[in-house]
């Protein structure tokens, strides 16, 4: 499954992702105690956790330290991002096992909870739903997966992403600066509204997607793997 645009391949992305990331996305910290306690609701203490999208290992170091007796498989198609990842889990090494590849690269399972954070706006229609249905595939019946990535309200991505931007001073303060920045993003990034995201999950056989985190561009949805 190839991707329209990423920035993982930039050894200056990839070396800033684990301090640049949480200044980027609002309430990151808050989106992953959110993830861990929706995934909690169906999984046990001593479940196993797929994580897609894995680079960085944000959200599986956050869900370990909450969670000290869950297991965790992570799957990433960037070498580079998933050697962070490494580096970012390495207090959990002995319950996180990390692999190069993409959904369909993962093991069968079934899990007790999968998580996709920041990763399906770099993918097509066509790439997500390959992805979200190789993702429930693996999942135990009732199980939760929550996913979070940029969207386009009101189809109005632009305009979103440009308080996303200017949230995090990527781009600087400058107003021109912001929209040029914006405008690259829409272009390069096949980002779906909240509306057309809903049915996608619905399409791969996802059961009530629930929208739960929503700050600019960002949303963020919970739903279950049918019984």
């Amino acid at each position: 499954m190839d991707t329209k645009f990423t920035p993982f391949t930039d050894p200056g992305s990839v070396s800033a992702y684990v301090l640049d990331t949480p200044r980027k996305v609002p309430a990151l910290a808050a989106l992953h105690d959110m993830t861990t306690q929706l995934v909690s609701e169906r999984a046990s203490a001593s479940s196993t956790i797929l994580v897609i999208g894995a680079g960085g290992g944000l959200e599986i170091q956050a869900m370990a330290i909450a969670r000290p007796n869950w297991q965790f498989i992570g799957v990433d198609p960037s070498p580079n991002m998933l050697e962070v990842a490494r580096n970012t889990t390495s207090p959990y090494a002995a319950r996180t096992d990390l692999i190069l590849g993409t959904a369909v690269d993962a093991p069968p399972g079934p899990f007790d909870g999968a998580v996709c954070l920041l990763t399906l706006h770099f993918l097509n229609r066509e790439e997500r739903l390959q992805t979200l249905v190789e993702i429930r595939r693996r999942l135990k019946p009732g199980s939760v997966f929550v996913a979070a990535h940029h969207t386009a309200p009101n189809g109005e991505a632009e305009k979103w992403l440009a308080r996303s931007a200017a949230y995090s001073g990527v781009a600087g303060r400058n107003a021109d600066t912001i929209a040029a920045s914006a405008k690259t993003m829409a272009q390069l990034l096949p980002l779906l509204t909240p509306g057309e995201e809903e049915a996608g999950f619905l399409a791969a056989g996802f059961r009530a997607p629930e929208m739960f985190f929503a700050a600019f561009s960002f949303r963020g949805w919970v739903m279950t793997a049918p019984y």
